[in-house]
């Protein structure tokens, strides 16, 4: 198994697409299996010739890709100017399947018998679903309630495109064809390994607590006591400098498994805290919550993120470095948190210095936490392929 990797800033999609095809023919990669293509608002007036070119230098037998605000590959981060970044793969025996789930396709899709399935291509020895989606053309609850049903095993990694701000404004690509709208992706079987790591880069603080009322969005009582008013102690109880975190702003997770008995990173999918309603004391959260949930809040700044994501990091290292990987960052991340540019691709490249990399700036973050799929919102979400070895 093989992988890698090319980035290009090159204002002309000509000459990205030939600078990156040189790359990859210089690492040795000739007729990979799988190419990840993307691409920023800049190459895509001319995505169909882009393509066309990719296919005459690099002839691979499956194509998927997006368009975005800012791509990512090798050692460096793009954003919010011309990229061109591309993942080739030889997946060393492994298969794939590339899927286009269109926008007159999802009632059929959502509905009817095994039709998910059938458009996946799902298989026993399917490992993992990568996606990219259209956020104005895809129901995303939807399509994730619909493959935990069908597929409560197989995880999702991926994202949603972010070039466009309004509908048809966004491409997405699959195999010599440019789309404007729906979900495509490939599934990958057999003779590979697909580990995910999602980091939502926030740590909790307090302790977790229960929801003993709430409606819909709104957590009204913690412990039978208004939420507000649980929040307020938890604050007070905070060091100074925690204090100054919530500058940044307040989020909460939502415990994934309400059975443990403890609780700890990666245990929690975090959401929002988009408001406080002070005539009831209740909290509004970017979720939907019910009585009985187990919540802790969390705060999050660039200290918070970086760790979050060097640890989840480390933790990769007890195996083989991935042959190569995917990462979806959210557009809210980059220089838009970091004091640095290129910050999470060089976290990245300093646990994996071999490791061919490449992904974009997303919309929306796709990845599992704890076994279920969500999408998330300033996640860096990663897919790591390596040879599966029984």
């Amino acid at each position: 198994m093989r992988f890698g990797c090319a980035i290009s800033q090159e204002q002309d999609t000509l000459a990205a697409a030939d600078a990156v095809i040189g790359e990859i023919v210089q690492s040795g990669l000739q007729k990979p299996d799988v190419l990840f293509v993307f691409l920023s608002a800049a190459h895509t007036a001319q995505a169909e010739e882009l393509l066309q070119r990719l296919g005459q230098g690099l002839s691979p037998r499956c194509v998927i890709g997006a368009s975005a605000e800012g791509v990512i590959g090798g050692d460096r981060e793009v954003e919010s100017s011309a990229g061109l970044a591309i993942l080739a793969g030889d997946l060393g025996g492994a298969t794939v399947k590339s899927f286009h789930i269109g926008r007159d396709d999802w009632r059929r899709v959502l509905s009817e018998e095994d039709v998910l399935i059938e458009s996946l291509g799902h298989g026993g020895q399917t490992r993992a679903l990568i996606g990219f989606g259209d956020p104005y053309s895809t129901p995303l609850r939807q399509l994730m309630e619909k493959l935990e049903e069908k597929c409560p095993a197989l995880p999702l990694v991926g994202g949603m495109a972010s070039s466009g701000r309004s509908p048809g404004e966004n491409i997405l690509l699959r195999e010599d064809q440019v789309l404007d709208q729906g979900f495509v992706g490939v599934t990958l079987s057999g003779a590979i390994d697909v580990q995910t790591v999602v980091s939502q880069g926030c740590r909790p603080v307090g302790h977790p607590v229960v929801v003993t009322k709430a409606h819909e969005n709104v957590i009204e009582q913690i412990g039978g006591r208004p939420a507000l008013q649980a929040l307020q102690e938890i604050v007070d109880s905070m060091p100074p400098e925690e204090q100054k975190l919530l500058r940044n702003g307040l989020f909460i997770g939502r415990a994934i498994d309400e059975y443990r008995e403890s609780w700890s990173r990666g245990d929690f999918l975090v959401r929002n805290v988009m408001g406080m309603e002070q005539a009831t004391g209740g909290i509004g959260i970017t979720d939907l919550v019910r009585v009985g949930q187990t919540v802790q809040f969390h705060v999050r700044d660039a200290a918070t993120a970086e760790e979050d994501l060097r640890l989840l990091l480390e933790e990769q290292q007890k195996q083989d470095a991935p042959a190569g990987g995917l990462l979806f960052n959210c557009n809210g991340r980059g220089t838009r948190m970091f004091s640095k540019p290129c910050h999470d691709i060089g976290a990245t490249r300093a646990i994996f210095p071999n490791t061919a990399i490449a992904g974009f700036f997303a919309a929306g973050e796709l990845g599992p936490v704890g076994g279920r799929n969500f999408i998330h919102g300033h996640t860096a979400s990663f897919a790591l392929f390596r040879p599966r070895r029984d």
